[in-house]
């Protein structure tokens, strides 16, 4: 049937459908982030939405987290791997890294099937992080956890309905092991909500075209995206390249660099990317699975190629990856998890390196990486628990005849940062401080984007967690560019007490009155920064994101004062960058 159907679709029909998929999803988005409970959700936007066709393929995911597109696969498959009665009504619940594929425990997945008079057609599915399951530390993401059962509650593939009523029993469960359960079972009902309502359009899809032309239109549409996957593939130089990147450490061993080796093999539109050279699998929780291993990989080939390509599983067809069991890219259970994304972000910085060779058009610097702050007490409303969770950004890499975003979110990691007002409004917190920081961005032809500095003061008895990166080792420059600055963590700084925490930190004790300051790294730069045009260095100047001295020393530009603003000195300009020759 599906066949015969495929061949009755023509271009404008797909197109149509192509469209209406791409919509729905968008929809069950923008359900999830105005229904959800917590900041995470509803601020941070930290979650994304899948429709998938019946096997578990991803037909369709306007991409929030792009990870996610390895991920909502493999959570699916257990499903189905699970249960052999799966019924209209039903909806399913997943975090376990190992039985599923969430990155990690507090990334929980609901999944509902999706039936068109009477048959199954698909799943609708979110992945939506929960601010806290339970485990040692409030935020359930320990940075020296030593294992899985450290981070909290791990739920494998159980029904969460029935007939469309609620297992009370499973959100009980999840309760118990909450610190905030009202936020964490509001936003499991909101993911549950948006799942019904892409049910209700995917059968309004069908009665529009035919259940027949949409069952075959999901194959077209996977067919498709690999063929065009593998044609831009092909059109790349064929040969054998190798890149490493590194993360400051695992959050255990301490001052241990974390290895990420890559070898690209690609001949015609064969492409096979081998992590097997990575370092064996951290102590700490620095691990990563194969299927957000494959994730970051198509998230590579997707911005080199399109970045406006339509998502869906055919884009992972056209690749292979290799990693090795009992490696950071391939753990063994039960390896911790869940300070999984300066991993992913090393991962991604490797292949984009390798790929430069590639295609040196699209060359890029690496960026800051991503990071998260958690503080938990019981300083909320009504003397409640709390947790605040955030997620901070930093400088953007260079880029081709483009500079580095600043204070933003890069490369797989999407979601935003929490708003001053939500913050200080929600929890006793008050930021002291929200800005750009001078001359963090690495110097180049192209400059790379700044970091930010976000400086807390607690008001509240609590207790604070960071995972990050790149305090130690920092963002690299990229074809003659200089590297970004590093991070830094102080609690209390200026003050007697004063600590620097490393990269990673779980549990660290605050007192009310107590503060931190927060500085995220710039990206790299790309290019000789001697190449930078004069007049650009001085718009930088002039718009507070280089210093007059880095001016000089960094980029061969000296500059006057003329009224308000810093011109060029364009005799002492061209001293010093033929001094330089």
């Amino acid at each position: 049937m599906s066949a015969d159907a495929e061949k009755k679709i023509d271009a404008v029909e797909l197109e149509i459908i192509k469209a209406s998929l791409d919509g729905i999803v968008q929809e069950m988005q923008n359900s999830l982030f105005r229904t959800g409970y917590s900041t995470i959700v509803r601020e941070s936007q930290d979650a994304s939405c899948a429709l998938l066709d019946s096997r578990g393929d991803v037909i369709a995911q306007h991409v929030v987290l792009p990870l996610h597109i390895g991920s909502f696969p493999a959570c699916c498959a257990a499903v189905l791997r699970t249960y052999d009665d799966i019924a209209e009504g039903d909806a399913y619940l997943i975090n376990h890294p190992y039985e599923g594929g969430s990155p990690h425990a507090p990334d929980m997945c609901v999944i509902t099937p999706a039936f068109y008079k009477g048959a199954l057609v698909g799943f609708c599915a979110s992945i939506a992080h929960k601010g806290d399951i339970g485990g040692p530390v409030p935020g359930s993401c320990s940075g020296q956890a030593k294992e899985t059962f450290n981070e909290g509650l791990h739920l494998p593939a159980v029904r969460y309905q029935r007939g469309g009523q609620r297992m009370v029993e499973i959100e009980r469960i999840i309760a118990a092991n909450s610190r905030t359960p009202e936020l964490v079972l509001g936003d499991i009902r909101g993911q549950l909500g948006c799942a019904r309502l892409g049910e209700q359009r995917l059968a309004e899809l069908f009665d529009k075209v035919s259940a027949p032309m949409a069952l075959a239109s999901f194959d077209r549409l996977m067919a498709l995206a690999e063929r065009r996957m593998r044609a831009a593939i092909s059109e790349w130089k064929d040969g054998r390249y190798e890149a490493e990147r590194f993360v400051d450490d695992d959050g255990v061993r301490l001052n241990q660099p974390v290895r990420i080796h890559l070898v690209v093999e690609k001949k015609g539109d064969r492409i096979v990317f081998d992590f097997s050279g990575s370092d064996d699998q951290a102590v700490g929780p620095a691990n990563i699975r194969p299927p957000l291993v494959r994730a970051a990989t198509a998230y590579c080939l997707i911005a080199l190629v399109d970045p406006h390509i339509f998502i869906n599983t055919g884009l992972m067809r056209a690749f292979e990856i290799v990693t090795r069991e009992g490696s950071i890219m391939n753990p063994r259970f039960p390896a911790p998890v869940n300070t999984y994304n300066p991993t992913v972000h090393a991962t991604v910085e490797a292949v984009f390196a390798a790929l430069a060779d590639m295609a040196p058009a699209k060359a890029r610097a690496d960026s800051c990486g991503s990071r998260s702050i958690i503080i938990g007490g019981r300083g909320g409303r009504a003397g409640q628990s709390y947790v605040q969770y955030e997620i901070l950004g930093g400088g953007g890499g260079a880029r081709a005849g483009q500079d580095g975003a600043s204070g933003t979110a890069v490369n797989q990691s999407n979601a935003k940062i929490a708003p001053i007002e939500i913050i200080e409004s929600e929890f006793p917190t008050r930021l002291l401080r929200f800005e750009l920081i001078k001359d963090s961005g690495g110097a180049g032809a192209t400059r790379g984007g700044l970091g930010i500095r976000r400086e807390y003061m607690n008001l509240a008895d609590a207790r604070f967690s960071i995972r990050s990166t790149k305090h130690v080792i920092a963002p690299n420059g990229a074809a003659g560019g200089g590297k970004g600055r590093v991070g830094d963590i102080v609690v209390n700084p200026g003050r007697e007490d004063e600590k620097r925490l490393p990269t990673r930190y779980a549990d660290y004790p605050l007192k009310s009155g107590d503060g931190f300051c927060l500085d995220t790294p710039g990206g790299g730069g790309l290019g000789e920064a001697f190449k930078r045009d004069p007049l650009a260095v001085a718009d930088d100047v002039n718009e507070g994101y280089v210093s007059v001295e880095a001016a000089a020393r960094d980029y061969g530009v000296a500059l006057t004062r003329a009224g308000r603003d810093f011109v060029v000195d364009e005799a002492r300009t061209g001293a010093l960058r033929a001094a330089t020759k």
